[in-house]
């Protein structure tokens, strides 16, 4: 038996980075999947967005488990798209027990230089887009009766400043209270809600010249090397960047009987960035 087998996970973000991640490694543990992406380009995004082949890549990986998923394009800013999405998992699957919600963009600009556009994206997609997903899906996990896990993607940069990343750090503490007033009042359903707080992760959103930019201006062109060289200095372990497989099995802890009784707590898997 997996450590949730039998269950269904909605899980946003999906198509690649930590949400594909969480998507296979569920599934290893015996979970049904509803996944989501979005091939809309956000025109304030630095790096490109997530395809239509790589969702179709994490469906190839989950169904390589042996466990059965049903995947859509929604755009987390799309309440009506989230619904849909959620609707046609649960008229495959007959219930729902755990949400994902992940999906999240990145920007970079001082504070007072951010223009409105990319500072409105940042809070629809991150902080909105979240919202949307818990109100789209947490509703059938308390019709289920059966209690039941969410999980939120924040960051340390929910407590920890950083130059140049105000819209995205803001979106990210929005998430982690939201989280916790989200806890008490789902408590009583025996719905636990929790935020996974990773450090410098190594997926698409942190591997392009945007980031390696920020962390490297001294530089013309710097390279991922170059970037790890400077991203190593935050971290107290000698890492740069860890994978996301080490955000996914403190996930899959928090959704799984080991987090039955672990809500409202922010959960960093730091490196001992914030030491």
């Amino acid at each position: 038996m997996g450590r949730v087998e039998g269950k269904v996970a909605f899980i946003t973000g999906a198509a690649r980075g930590q949400g594909r991640s969480h998507a296979v490694r569920l599934a290893q543990e015996g979970a049904d999947i509803i996944a989501t992406d979005t091939t809309t380009t956000i025109g304030s995004v630095p790096y490109p967005l997530s395809t239509a082949e790589d969702l179709a890549e994490t469906v190839r990986l989950v169904e390589a488990t042996g466990r059965r998923i049903v995947a859509r394009e929604a755009d987390v800013r799309d309440p009506a798209a989230l619904r849909a999405a959620v609707d046609a998992g649960i008229a495959e699957f007959g219930r729902l027990d755990i949400v994902v919600a992940n999906a999240g963009i990145v920007g970079f600009g001082p504070a007072l230089e951010i223009d409105d556009e990319a500072w409105q994206d940042m809070v629809d997609v991150n902080l909105t887009g979240s919202w949307r997903t818990l109100k789209a899906a947490v509703p059938h996990i308390v019709a289920g009766g059966r209690g039941g896990a969410v999980v939120v993607t924040s960051s340390t940069l929910a407590m920890q400043a950083f130059e140049h990343t105000a819209h995205y750090a803001a979106t990210k503490a929005g998430l982690v209270m939201l989280t916790k007033v989200m806890a008490k009042e789902l408590a009583g359903h025996r719905i636990r809600v929790n935020t996974v707080n990773p450090t410098t992760v190594a997926t698409p959103m942190v591997l392009n010249d945007a980031v390696y930019r920020l962390f490297r201006p001294d530089l013309d062109a710097p390279t991922r090397d170059d970037f790890e060289d400077a991203a190593r200095q935050l971290n107290r372990l000698p890492v740069a960047v860890i994978d996301p497989a080490d955000v996914t099995e403190v996930v899959l802890h928090l959704v799984a009987d080991s987090g039955r009784y672990i809500t409202g707590t922010t959960q960093l898997i730091d490196a001992g960035s914030g030491l």
